[in-house]
């Protein structure tokens, strides 16, 4: 006998408990031998199936080509029932047991169960937003149990009570302070606390003199926390007592003190301390150790469900802190306003998450002369290894001299690789396409960007060469059944990733865009009608699938470059929607083929 009918799963967990009895006392179960056909194009069919152990494919029949594949837990024939007959063929390549589910209960539940019939009426991208809300929900129990320790804790001094007034104002101000502790006279373990607004009161409304004492001024009893606590704890502690300000304590001691600007952004993301780490960084040790971090980072954010374009744009400006950094440690300072570093790829648009390889270029002011600037180039490339970004395999960085270039000599090879129009000076140029400075002089990026712009923009001629990379990678909605034995995997950059960011990295360039971010392109294509707005939004969500499915498993597996999803690790309603973004970049790809006149 078959495992009891999961509910726990959508779309069935929208239903109440009465719909729910319903629909297990309606199943039943039927077995399919292989080669089976179990739905026909054009049938009106009378049944909904939930996969129990098997494989079905979903089969055009003109053109015999696979559309969708179905495992265990996989539901399939429910927009057939809706419309009320099938377009494809519906066939089992193995032998298969399926729950079978009569229209009339269907079609009751769909009627009644709004929720219930939302799943199968909302786009993908909806869909999408919905489990992405119920994650975030899940998992906000665990983020709040994060606790006050020496990282997240800002120091402050403890001054005496008869400092005068004028002295505790230059001292908030020489350590850049907004308060300080007040040991007070009426007790030998009693404070209080004195801030800037405090002093700016005393003076004006108060009218006390600039030699008046400030523990007089001081505010008491201070609030206080002990080491270890929860900080949502403190967030409730504030907001009940209403202060924006405590004092923590180890043993009794002050050793530091949170204030409510400096709880919320903990809660937000643990991105400050990582800054400030790679802000006081002096060597390259120092700046190694808060490297070392950010994949914890980026594990915090992906567990609390924070929204993937979000983690993007964090993890990405994390990254140019930590490059500008080596690179002023690296650099000569005399040459550091006489050069621009760039950097391209994932990291150059802005969406990369977890470390990859090195790929960044140099542009060097006309007037540079730089007698020992390899050596220097190559010390840069060792730094970044050792910081956790490891060596581009196709040589694409600064100790390689092909990426390091006068700004004149960077204009005329783009101009050049433009002319030439083949397949490989077309991939150096969206390699290119997607710079971004990040350390030195940034303005010297600039004028090489404008020539690639006015270059490929409306150029048809060499975007239809430009073009074919992201053609030439089939979309791997065939690929689910073979997966089940996890001994392959889904190249989701190949499928899906790349033809998607460099088939709209196209379609800017073609306009002549200024934006590299992917989101960013995709906003600016819809506002000058390039793409309407659906399209976009669905190939937004697309990507955000893709690159939030694939970090979850790199996370989990610690395969961190691996690029191969484990489709047998996805849950029903996951797959549902791998499959729906796959089937928006099969459309965008035949889209750009018309588009761009490509005929293979």
């Amino acid at each position: 006998m078959p495992e009891p009918f999961d509910l726990s799963s959508p779309p069935f967990n929208r239903l109440n408990g009465q719909q729910a009895k319903l629909l297990t006392s309606s199943l039943d179960v039927a077995y399919f031998r292989r080669g089976d056909v179990i739905i026909d194009k054009e049938q009106a069919n009378e049944s909904l199936y939930v996969v129990i152990k098997g494989r079905v494919q979903e089969i055009h029949p003109e053109t015999k080509e696979v559309q969708a594949q179905y495992i265990k837990d996989d539901l399939f024939n429910a927009k057939a029932l809706i419309k009320g007959h099938a377009h494809h063929r519906y066939r089992a390549v193995e032998d298969t047991l399926c729950y079978v589910l009569p229209k009339r209960v269907f079609m009751t539940l769909h009627r009644e169960n709004t929720a219930f019939s939302d799943y199968f009426s909302t786009s993908f991208s909806q869909r999408k937003r919905l489990m992405e809300k119920a994650q975030q929900q899940q998992n906000l129990a665990e983020f709040i149990l994060t606790e006050v320790d020496e990282s997240n804790i800002q120091p402050i001094q403890t001054i005496a009570h008869s400092t005068s007034i004028h002295d505790v104002t230059r001292m908030l101000r020489r350590h850049r302070q907004d308060c300080a502790l007040v040991a007070l006279e009426t007790g030998e373990s009693e404070v209080g606390i004195i801030t800037r607004t405090n002093l700016l009161h005393a003076l004006v409304e108060d009218e006390k003199a600039l030699t008046d004492p400030v523990g007089d001024i001081a505010t008491s009893p201070v609030i206080g926390v002990e080491i270890g606590e929860y900080l949502f704890n403190v967030m409730i502690l504030m907001t009940r007592d209403r202060v924006k300000r405590v004092r923590v304590t180890k043993d009794g001691e002050t050793v530091g003190m949170l204030d409510m600007t400096q709880v919320l952004s903990l809660f937000s993301t643990h991105s400050h301390v990582l800054t400030l780490q790679i802000n006081r960084a002096h060597t390259i040790e120092e700046l190694a150790l808060a490297a070392n971090n950010q994949q914890q980072l980026v594990a915090t954010l992906t567990n609390n469900g924070i929204h993937t374009p979000f983690v993007m744009e964090l993890i990405s400006a994390v990254n140019e802190q930590i490059i500008e950094k080596a690179f002023q440690l690296t650099m000569p300072e005399a040459f550091q306003s006489k050069c621009c570093l760039f950097v391209m790829g994932s990291e150059g648009r802005g969406e990369q998450i977890l470390k990859t390889d090195q790929d960044n270029g140099l542009v060097l002011a006309d007037d540079t002369h730089w007698p020992d600037i390899e050596h220097y180039m190559d010390r840069f490339s060792e730094v970044l290894n050792r910081l956790g970004y490891p060596p581009c395999k196709g040589g694409v960085m600064v100790n390689n001299p092909r990426w390091v270039k006068s700004q004149s000599e960077w204009k005329s090879t783009i101009s050049a690789l433009c002319k030439i129009s083949d397949e490989r000076s077309l991939m150096d140029l969206a390699i290119i396409a997607d710079s971004k400075a990040v350390a030195g002089n940034k303005a010297l990026l600039d004028p090489v960007m404008q020539r690639l712009r006015e270059t490929l923009s409306g150029n048809m001629l060499a975007l239809n060469t430009f073009v074919r990379p992201c053609l030439a990678f089939r979309v791997p909605l065939t690929l689910f059944g073979s997966l089940k034995t996890e001994k392959e995997g889904l190249d989701i950059k190949k499928g899906g990733i790349f033809p998607l960011v460099h088939g709209i990295r196209t379609l800017a360039l073609e306009k002549g865009l200024t934006e590299t971010n992917t989101f960013e392109r995709l906003t600016a294509l819809t506002a000058c009608n390039a793409l309407d707005e659906e399209t976009a939004s669905n190939l937004a969500e697309a990507l955000k699938l893709f690159v939030k499915t694939r970090l979850q498993q790199q996370l989990d597996s610690e395969s961190h470059g691996s690029n191969q999803l484990d489709v047998s690790r996805l849950s029903r309603s996951e797959r549902d929607l791998l499959r729906d973004c796959l089937s928006v970049v099969k459309r965008f790809k035949e889209r750009l083929a018309s588009h761009y006149q490509v005929r293979d």
